[in-house]
C-alpha cells in the first residue's frame, strides 16, 4: 500500500484556514500596555481567545509578560493554566456549587457578580479558608455585578469574614466605544466611589475601549480584549491595532454563467452580465455568516450588497446566498489567468479588515472572530525574537 502521509498538509489542503499572527497579538498587547500608562495590562482570552486559540495565544502573551488573564468560564481557565503557570486567571462568570474543585485545583479566581454568588462564596470560604476573588460591580450597564449600594455596604460591613478578601474590584463600561457618550463619565464617578470604599484593593474599569478614554479610566489594571485581536475598540477613529487573523477559503470550482441566469438558493442573484464564478469551501457552518449573502436576506437592509472576498489584488463580491458549506464569489473582473480551482480567497485579513467584513454582514468583528467555527485549520506565525 502506498503511504501518502508525507504528502499531506492539513493547512495547505484545508477548505477553510485561519492564519494567526502571534507577533501582531503581542505587539497589540504591548501597544495597549503603553497606552495604559501606570496601570498593568491584562489580556482577555474568553471564547477560545476570540476564536484564535487559547493555548497558542495565551502562551505567546504569557511569554511576552502578561500575568493577568480573564476568561469566561472555569473550563477555559483550566486550559489556560497549562500555558500561564503563575498568572492570575479571573473567571468572569463566577462560581457555582459543584465547581469548587475546578477552581481550587487550577488556581482560578472567581469574579463574584451577585448577592447569590457572594453568599455561596462566603460559605465556601468558611470550609476552605482564605482564597482570592474579584468583585464585579454594576455601575450602570445593568448586566452583571453587585449594585453600587450593595458594594458600598459590603465595604463597610465590619462583620464580613476576614477570609472574604477580594484582590480586585471591577466594573465594565456600557458605552466606551463612544468617547462622547455621557454614560462613560457617570460610570466613572460611580466606580470611583466604590474603588475608594475598598481602599488598598486594586481596581479595574477599562476594557479595550476604556483604554482609549484616557488615564482617568485606567485605575490599576486594564483588560483589553477585541483590540488585542486587531478589532476596532472605538467608533469614529482610525483603528491603530495591527491585523491579527487572516481567514481564507479554497476555491472548489470556477464556472461561467450567462446574463439573465440566477445564482444559488432561491436564485437570489440574477446576473446582469456574462460572469465567472468561484465556488469556495466555506459557509455559515464555518462561521462565514449567512448575512454576507448578496441577496435573499430580509433582515439586512443597511448593506444590501453583502460581503466581499479578496484574490489576486481584487475585491470580489459574494454572489447569491451563502449555504452551509459553500459560498459563491463573482470573479468576473479578475483576469482569468490569475484565478484557478485550488486557490484561496481571503474572507478577511490584511486586505479586508475584520470589522469592515463584519459590517457587510450587519454585525461586529467580535462575532465574526468568535464564530469562525471548528472546521478551519489554524496556522500560527510566531513572534520574531529580538
Amino acid at each position: 500500500m502506498t503511504d501518502f502521509s508525507d504528502d499531506y498538509d492539513a493547512f495547505d489542503t484545508a477548505g477553510v484556514r485561519l492564519t494567526v499572527d502571534l507577533g501582531a497579538i503581542v505587539e497589540n498587547w504591548r501597544d495597549l500596555a503603553r497606552r495604559s500608562g501606570r496601570a498593568r495590562t491584562a489580556a482577555v482570552l474568553k471564547a477560545d481567545a476570540y476564536g484564535l486559540g487559547t493555548e497558542d495565544v495565551g502562551e505567546a502573551l504569557y511569554l511576552a509578560g502578561a500575568r493577568d488573564f480573564f476568561v469566561a468560564t472555569a473550563e477555559e481557565g483550566a486550559t489556560l493554566r497549562l500555558y500561564a503557570p503563575d498568572a492570575r486567571i479571573f473567571v468572569l462568570s463566577g462560581i457555582w456549587p459543584g465547581m469548587e474543585r475546578l477552581f481550587f485545583e487550577n488556581d482560578l479566581v472567581p469574579v463574584i457578580a451577585s448577592e447569590e454568588q457572594l453568599s455561596f462564596w462566603t460559605a465556601v470560604l468558611a470550609d476552605y479558608g482564605d482564597y482570592p476573588c474579584a468583585l464585579q460591580v454594576d455601575t450602570g450597564f445593568n448586566r452583571l455585578g453587585l449594585s453600587v449600594d450593595e458594594a458600598l455596604m459590603l465595604a463597610d460591613d465590619v462583620s464580613r469574614p476576614a477570609s472574604l478578601a477580594p484582590v480586585l474590584i471591577m466594573s465594565h463600561l456600557a458605552c466606551g466605544d463612544d468617547p462622547s457618550h455621557q454614560m462613560n463619565r457617570q460610570q466613572l464617578e460611580s466606580f470611583r466611589k466604590v474603588s475608594a470604599a475598598f481602599e488598598g484593593i486594586e481596581s479595574s474599569l477599562a476594557a479595550s475601549a476604556g483604554i482609549f478614554l484616557g488615564p482617568e479610566y485606567h485605575f490599576d489594571l486594564t483588560r483589553p480584549g477585541i483590540a488585542l485581536y486587531g478589532g476596532e475598540a472605538v467608533r469614529g477613529i482610525a483603528n491603530p491595532m495591527r491585523p491579527v487573523a487572516t481567514a481564507e477559503a479554497r476555491i472548489i470550482q470556477t464556472r461561467s454563467a450567462k446574463a439573465g441566469e440566477g445564482v444559488g438558493y432561491g436564485q437570489a442573484l440574477q446576473l446582469t452580465r456574462d460572469s465567472r464564478l468561484a465556488v469556495v469551501a466555506a459557509g455559515y457552518a464555518d462561521g462565514y455568516l449567512r448575512s454576507f449573502s448578496s441577496g435573499g436576506v430580509p433582515l439586512r437592509d443597511a448593506l444590501p450588497q453583502g460581503g466581499q472576498g479578496f484574490i489576486a489584488g481584487h475585491r470580489v463580491p459574494v454572489a447569491g446566498r451563502i449555504a452551509m458549506d459553500m459560498t459563491i464569489f463573482d470573479i468576473t473582473d479578475v483576469p482569468e489567468h490569475l484565478v484557478r480551482a485550488g486557490d484561496y480567497i481571503e474572507l478577511f485579513g490584511s486586505n479586508i479588515l475584520v470589522d469592515n467584513a463584519a459590517r457587510a454582514a450587519g454585525t461586529i468583528g467580535y462575532e465574526l472572530l468568535a464564530n469562525m467555527g471548528l472546521r478551519h485549520q489554524r496556522r500560527y506565525m510566531a513572534e520574531e525574537q529580538e
